[in-house]
């Protein structure tokens, strides 16, 4: 999918700051570092749309991204960042469950993984929770550029069965490199209504 005219469309921390409108969402989710600002960049090709940090947890707010008035990209905090006060774990989760129960445009969770690591216990936590809602996902194993090619379907069945995926889709995916954006594009355009 070509994206013409991507745009930052605004940084929410509640249901009056979330853009009007019935146009899809689809969700990113994933510890702090996995690079979901960067998926978006890789997805769109762009540079710098999404704003991708060297800090983890730089990301506090959920972050619209409206895709040629066609859908969004919602970039949601990441989770796992040690370093975000008690507080600011409980402030974020709560909106960010906020936005998970009750936003009625949500059309698919993406939920990042590093492909060169077993799931962490808040991977399996967010996945379990993705699970819950009953909502359409997906999971990306991102930074398969990382390691060697003819590893990465091992990888990929590995986090799979960590993870007891018998039903969902997982596919590889690179920020690094983009060989892996077609397939995950026709993924996503099963669930964006033209």
């Amino acid at each position: 999918m070509l994206i013409k005219n991507p745009k930052f469309e605004i940084s929410a921390v509640g249901p009056k700051q979330y853009p009007k409108g019935d146009l899809p969402e689809i969700v990113l989710v994933g510890k702090s570092n996995v690079g979901k600002s960067s998926f978006i960049n890789t997805m769109i090709g762009r540079k710098n749309l999404a704003r991708t940090s060297n800090t983890p947890g730089k990301t506090r707010q959920i972050n619209f991204y409206k895709m040629d008035d066609m859908f969004y990209f919602v970039d949601l905090p990441g989770y796992g960042y040690s370093k975000m006060s008690k507080q600011e774990k409980i402030i974020s989760g709560n909106y960010i469950e906020e936005y998970l129960q009750k936003r009625e445009n949500i059309a698919l969770i993406v939920h990042l993984l590093d492909i060169r690591h077993q799931p962490t216990e808040d991977d399996r936590l967010m996945y379990d929770y993705i699970l819950r809602t009953n909502l359409p996902f997906m999971v990306v194993t991102n930074k398969a550029d990382k390691i060697a090619i003819t590893k990465v379907d091992a990888e990929v069945d590995r986090i799979k069965q960590t993870l007891g995926i018998s039903y969902s889709t997982i596919l590889p995916f690179s920020a690094e490199r983009k060989i892996y954006t077609e397939n995950v594009w026709k993924e996503l355009e099963k669930y964006i209504k033209f």
